[in-house]
């Protein structure tokens, strides 16, 4: 067993073994090595994506470079978003404060770019100078004539799902900045996708497939002038919950907009994510056409499905993903595979989330948050794992034990959402659990308890 740190013990549950106790939403144990990302981080990953705008990071080189072409997000026309730009502060620029590089920077930029508005991120290093950047952004914004929004997003300052939170209330406020009276009334918002390997597109077919109008994505294949639209929708339909349900509650509140939190991951999820619209707008010949959408959909994708179910019915995958309704809709996936999840965890999940998580999973699941690698790789072994799902950092760990491992993070260039997704998913699934290569890597101990049935 993982000799794991005191203060993080109530973060670990093994489904069976009660009373239900896992704490979440804390800040990582100073020593654990969490596979978080910071503050600064979340806020990019989220607005990254909107594809007219200027990014620009006021911070050290280095931040800007962490976070250079973070998303595989793909866009249908400018591609200004793939540039990441930097004021490059150094230690002069920390004794005399950097205000007035910020406002140059800001200019030059816009003056070169012409972009329909401008993101400027704080990091830490501004969080501690103290440099004005709200000022400077209305400063700009007066002279050149488009938003420039500030994201306080120091690294500092709490967690990765802190950095979605900063990244939301800038996008609120473009919200309401431009008419609305040509939105047809069955029109919805999605927000959460980011359009990695051009998913938005897969999703925002399906809807127009329906019936049904996209107002604005936020973010993948964002514009500004969409999202200045953002309170012209009649439902926001939010597939990432942990980046942007503040931003579909802000709606809410503020213009009277309801959510719904989906997945677009798996057929289950995908076909409730699809039924629930129809539904709302309440509309029967909507719903027909969701139906016969469904039905065409997974009559495709079937017959390969059960193929591969076929070779991979009683493997055992480990998931850790950033946010709990993915991880969610991987534990369904899976299982119409005919695999089992062992193990489940998450970044950034809420005690409802691991309330479900634990429902959905099978006994002696462990359920993790906010692991470290010595856990994570722990676990592996002791549970016997075929396959570890996970993002960029989970690559290095999985590979080092001999084990296959699949991107589910937001670098991947493999579309996984909806149901063409799912038979990616499955393919990639099926060729790395039944490749002939871990037969032949050194001998880490997951194999072992594997072939002993542990």
């Amino acid at each position: 067993m993982v000799n794991i740190l005191k203060e993080r013990r109530n973060q670990v549950h093994r489904k069976g073994k009660e009373p239900w106790v896992l704490a979440c939403e804390k800040s990582s144990v100073a020593g654990s090595v969490s596979q978080r990302a910071c503050v600064f981080c979340g806020s990019r990953v989220v607005l990254y994506p909107v594809a007219d705008a200027l990014h620009i990071v006021h911070g050290p080189i280095g931040c800007a470079a962490y976070t250079w072409d973070i998303r595989g997000a793909l866009s249908s026309g400018p591609e200004l978003h793939r540039m990441s730009f930097s004021t490059d502060l150094n230690e002069m620029d920390l004794v005399h404060g950097a205000e007035m590089k910020l406002y140059r920077s800001l200019v030059e930029l816009i003056d070169t770019y012409q972009p329909r508005a401008a993101f400027v991120y704080s990091t830490c290093i501004v969080g501690l100078i103290g440099d004005d950047v709200e000022a400077i952004c209305k400063r700009t914004s007066a002279e050149k004539g488009i938003p420039v929004l500030p994201v306080e997003a120091p690294g500092f300052a709490g967690t990765k799902k802190d950095g979605y939170k900063a990244a939301c209330n800038a996008l609120f406020r473009l919200t309401g900045t431009a008419p609305v009276d040509d939105v047809p009334p069955h029109a919805i918002n999605i927000l959460g996708d980011f359009n990695v390997a051009g998913e938005t597109w897969i999703i925002r077919n399906y809807y127009e497939r329906m019936g049904v109008h996209v107002v604005a994505t936020a973010t993948g294949d964002g514009r500004v002038d969409d999202l200045r639209r953002l309170h012209g929708a009649k439902l926001n339909v939010v597939q990432c919950s942990g980046s942007m349900t503040h931003l579909a509650r802000s709606l809410e509140d503020k213009y009277g907009i309801p959510y719904i939190r989906v997945s677009f991951f798996g057929i289950e999820d995908t076909a409730a994510a699809l039924y629930e619209v129809a539904k709302f707008f309440g509309d029967s010949a909507m719903l027909d056409r969701t139906r016969a959408l469904v039905r065409e959909e997974v009559a495709a994708i079937m017959p390969e499905l059960k193929t591969y179910g076929e070779d991979l019915k009683g493997k055992r995958a480990a998931i850790y993903v950033g946010g709990a309704f993915k991880a969610f809709s991987l534990v369904r996936a899976l299982r119409t595979l005919g695999m089992r999840t062992v193990l489940a965890g998450t970044q950034t999940g809420s005690a409802e989330d691991y309330e479900q998580l634990r429902d959905i999973c099978d006994p002696d699941t462990v359920i993790i948050d906010d692991a470290n690698p010595l856990e994570l790789c722990t676990f592996l072994k002791e549970q016997g794992c075929d396959v570890f799902i996970g993002g960029v950092k989970e690559r290095a760990i999985a590979y080092k034990l001999g084990l296959g491992f699949c991107d589910h993070n937001h670098e991947r260039k493999e579309a996984l959402a909806g149901f063409i997704g799912m038979r990616n998913f499955a393919r990639e699934v099926h060729a790395t659990v039944m490749s002939p290569v871990w037969r032949l890597v050194p001998s880490s101990g997951v194999r072992e308890r594997r072939e002993v049935g542990v």
